[in-house]
């Protein structure tokens, strides 16, 4: 999604430039200034358009962690009582 958001970018501001729009640049530096200033657009543009997404995985990776911790606890409840046990006999 950020690829295209980012591809999108690079064509409005190709197109800006072909119209006169958007300066060339500096001598041959035209393509890296039309990659640059796509890049200076479509940064912000993703983190607002994207935001849902990223909300989503963030709750998907929470909800990961939590239930690896839970699952940590528990084998080290079975082994603190396997310890326990074993120095009881």
């Amino acid at each position: 999604m950020r690829l295209t958001i980012f591809v999108g970018c690079l064509v409005l501001v190709a197109g800006l430039n072909a119209v006169g729009l958007v300066p060339a640049g500096l001598g041959d530096a035209n393509p890296a200034w039309l990659v640059l200033l796509a890049l200076v657009i479509s940064a912000p543009l993703s983190f607002v358009l994207l935001r849902k997404q990223r909300d989503e995985m963030s709750e998907q990776i929470s909800g990961r962690v939590a239930g690896a911790k839970d699952k940590l606890a528990a084998n080290r409840s079975q082994e603190d009582a396997a310890d326990d046990a074993a120095r009881v006999s």
